[in-house]
């Protein structure tokens, strides 16, 4: 696995555990690529879903991915604060040109307050029982979701003061 090169253009593949392509992510700038972390940023970028539809982001986005955690969070630029959406997910790989993951359905918002929801629980509990997950899964994503939950707590990486405004003003120098 190569690490994608900063200020090269990737696309983002989400997939479901049991390999179908669930959403790609046209056109995301890499801020930092390490074989480690991918610090990206998009605005104004096509989606398309699985099932043919695409829809266009309507805000600046910070993406933040790293190898040893089962999470990513999108730190999302609106005008009345930053708004994260966290999606509980396999590590990353960087594979052809692509950054790609397994979505495993929850997913936390964290609101610009650091208030936060566990969302889609129920969407997690009727693909555990479609796609046959391990049960040693639901020990791992839920320890993560502590993890990225004590990092909101704490104001840690992504969720610091900072984090998101310095990635931007770096997204900019880019346009």
């Amino acid at each position: 696995m190569t690490a994608p090169e900063a200020g090269s253009a990737i696309k983002i593949h989400s997939y479901k555990h049991n390999g179908q392509l669930h959403r790609t992510w046209e056109n995301t700038l890499v801020l930092k690529g390490t074989d480690t972390i991918v610090i990206g940023a998009n605005d104004k970028t096509r989606v398309k879903e699985s099932d043919g539809r695409s829809w266009i982001t309507r805000e600046p986005a910070i993406c933040y991915f790293h190898a040893d955690y089962w999470f990513n969070i999108i730190g999302m630029l609106r005008t009345d604060g930053i708004y994260y959406y966290c999606n509980i997910s396999s590590p990353f790989i960087f594979d052809e040109g692509s950054l790609k993951y397994i979505d495993y359905d929850l997913d936390v918002k964290v609101y610009p307050d650091m208030t936060f929801d566990l969302l889609d629980e129920d969407e997690y509990e009727v693909h555990k029982q479609q796609m046959n997950y391990p049960g040693s899964l639901d020990y791992i994503l839920y320890r993560h979701i502590d993890y990225l939950l004590g990092w909101v707590r704490q104001r840690k990486g992504p969720f610091s003061g900072e984090f998101i405004d310095q990635w931007y003003e770096r997204y900019l120098t880019y346009k």
